[in-house]
């Protein structure tokens, strides 16, 4: 993956905060938004805009003099990132600098400063904040000690290897599942005359994922392996294989990690339901490990917030827990939970494949 190395600042913010990041060449403006936000532990919970000399871009329309709809490099080598209304004073301006070609992986280079946390009031609220740090470095009572603990709520102190990783699962990684599956098909498959994969595939596949027979039988053929089927489908439904006559092979797409990983998270439809259900959950099982699918479905609930009904009732603990059930081949499909039916534990992809999941997961 191709990367270019940017170097980002707070402005108006004393002592400096500076991370000096690598992100894909190829990221569109909401893609390295994404990265932004994880870089200095921000939330995601406020309005952001990217603008330059002649041109602001963001997906709120009051905001936005453009289309948002551009890529980094449509931009020039030096430009600004506002987050949380910085015209107000209660947020944060980044000036960012192109410097030029990254490494081979994105990450984090270098930087220095600790990052403001949410509501810290911005550059001069968060020097107020720190002024009462360092004055109540030696607390003499239970109030010098209430200041300082408040003020430590608001420090995300620079950490080079825990902002590479934060990084680079909001960037995200192709699932292994999918890596394998596409290396399988690679030289192209003939499909059967009901149009599934052979059993040559299946029979490979069950070999690398014994976990995906759901009594760890022997299996001949796709309907077997329930969650192979299901990648089978999502594969198909992102544009990711091709079939020409029967033969089924890798699309071009299949070629650009970057864009792999794009599909499958297109794959999950914004704003629907299942969507919803499916980013909370992963996010869940991220944080408390191994869990029983219903007690997910429990905490899931209440994280869904208000509107959501089935019919023309509010939506229940057993609809979400139904919702996972439906769901399960699929989210096992893409390695972002492991398990059957019941009892989940994290896959290798939870925390790199669903941006949501990712960014709720590093705020628990």
């Amino acid at each position: 993956m191709r990367t270019v190395r940017l170097r980002v600042s707070l402005r108006g913010v004393v002592p400096a905060v500076v991370r000096v990041i690598d992100v894909p060449a190829a990221s569109t403006l909401d893609e390295l938004h994404d990265v932004l936000e994880v870089t200095f532990g921000w939330t995601d919970s406020h309005p952001h805009r990217f603008r330059t000399d002649t041109a602001s871009y963001a997906p709120d329309t009051e905001w936005a003099d453009d289309d948002p709809d551009v890529l980094l490099a449509d931009l020039p080598p030096r430009f600004g990132y506002v987050y949380d209304g910085a015209d107000s004073g209660d947020g944060y301006e980044h000036d960012v600098e192109v410097l030029g070609r990254g490494a081979r992986a994105p990450g984090c280079v270098g930087g220095e400063g600790a990052s403001p946390r949410e509501q810290s009031g911005g550059p001069y609220g968060y020097g107020e904040l720190l002024n009462a740090l360092t004055s109540s470095s030696h607390p003499r009572n239970a109030a010098d000690q209430a200041i300082r603990e408040r003020v430590g709520d608001h420090l995300l102190p620079f950490d080079r290897q825990a902002t590479t990783i934060r990084v680079r699962n909001m960037v995200g990684a192709v699932p292994d599942s999918v890596r394998l599956l596409l290396g399988i098909l690679a030289g192209g498959i003939r499909l059967t005359l009901a149009g599934r994969l052979p059993r040559v595939v299946v029979r490979e596949m069950l070999v690398q994922r014994p976990d995906w027979s759901p009594k760890g039988r022997p299996a001949s053929v796709e309907e077997h392996l329930p969650s192979l089927a299901a990648l089978h489908d999502i594969l198909e439904d992102a544009g990711l294989v091709e079939l020409r006559g029967k033969v089924l092979r890798p699309s071009e797409a299949a070629g650009d990690e970057l864009e792999v990983v794009r599909r499958l998270r297109a794959w999950f439809a914004p704003g629907e339901f299942d969507t919803a259900v499916a980013e909370r959950a992963v996010a869940v099982v991220v944080v408390h490990g191994r869990m029983q699918v219903a007690d997910v479905a429990g905490v899931v609930l209440p994280m869904l917030g208000w509107g959501w009904q089935r019919g023309s009732q509010p939506v229940t603990v057993r609809d979400v827990e139904f919702e996972l059930g439906r769901m399960a081949h699929h989210l096992v499909a893409l390695d972002l939970v492991v398990g059957g039916w019941r009892v989940w534990s994290p896959g290798t992809a939870a925390r790199s494949l669903l941006p949501f999941a990712t960014r709720l997961a590093e705020r628990v």
